[in-house]
């Protein structure tokens, strides 16, 4: 049986979030045999430490909390779960995307950051991921988290890289949507591409992530522990061919048996104002100037 726990001292809200949840097919199904059935089930708590009493009386699959609640908040609670012998998958719920509230979340092990209001198609994906999401990660380590400067040590895994990629998508940049969007779009793929190519999808190791806001600039910079590459040694992908051969990488791909693909690192230089690399190739810097 799949659980959720959905904890906020807003009745609405709670209400709401259920409704989605339960609307969305969440119920008894029996299997072929017609021997088991399957039960998504939700339950409300209107405060953290109401939550955490559920929580201590029965198993969860997950729970989605809000931030900011009477007796114990949502980042209270998080934090005391990862000492609680049954602890579920947490979803927080939120307005605030103050970067130290993002920070303590991720450091504490929540899996998705959903910001109010609650979007129904955001909240059924972020509430899917998490509950097929694998346990045991090694966790996220938060090196620095003052507003302007947040670093940060990633498990080189590609769940804990999408984990932490909605985290920082939601700190605020100074920069309109569209570019903001842009912004992330290119920070997702090189941290993917860190994680599969440099980190070798090795839990043991780690990719260091850096954001900094300045007055005129965001910038990213993220290094991966591998040993770096050469544009040249890329046939497999499409920035190492003229603008126009955009197609040619894919004859590689084919011989090589890799997935269809190839445009990331091309992708990402048109996303943002500046994309540096180190002499290895094995640390990257992007940067959007805000002017």
């Amino acid at each position: 049986m799949a659980s959720i726990l959905v904890t906020d001292d807003d009745r609405s809200i709670r209400l709401l979030v259920r409704s989605i949840l339960t609307g969305a097919g969440h119920s008894v199904e029996e299997a072929a045999n017609g021997a088991e059935a399957l039960e998504h089930s939700v339950e409300e708590a209107a405060n953290g430490a109401e939550a955490l009493e559920k929580i201590r009386a029965q198993y969860f699959d997950l729970a989605v909390l809000d931030i900011w609640m009477p007796e114990m908040t949502g980042l209270e609670l998080l934090a005391q779960l990862q000492s609680e012998a049954r602890s579920p998958k947490v979803v927080m719920l939120t307005s605030d995307d103050a970067p130290e509230s993002l920070l303590r979340a991720a450091r504490d092990q929540a899996y998705r950051y959903i910001k109010k209001p609650v979007e129904r198609q955001e909240l059924l994906g972020a509430v899917a991921t998490v509950l097929a999401a694998k346990t045991g990660l090694p966790p996220i380590e938060v090196v620095s988290a003052q507003p302007d400067w947040i670093e940060l040590l990633v498990p080189c895994d590609l769940e804990a890289a999408e984990r932490i990629h909605t985290f920082l998508e939601h700190l605020q940049t100074g920069l309109a949507k569209s570019e903001r969007d842009k912004l992330a779009q290119a920070f997702r793929e090189l941290l993917l591409n860190a994680v599969e190519w440099g980190g070798k999808l090795n839990v043991s190791r780690q990719v260091r992530i850096s954001y900094i806001r300045a007055k005129r600039m965001v910038l990213y910079r993220i290094a991966d522990p591998g040993h770096g590459f050469q544009i040249n040694q890329l046939p497999h992908a499409a920035i190492s061919f003229p603008e126009d051969q955009p197609m040619e990488h894919l004859k590689a791909r084919e011989a090589k048996g890799i997935r269809p693909g190839g445009f990331g690192l091309l992708m990402a230089r048109t996303m943002v104002d500046e994309l540096i690399y180190n002499e290895k190739h094995n640390e990257v810097v992007l940067v959007k100037y805000l002017d």
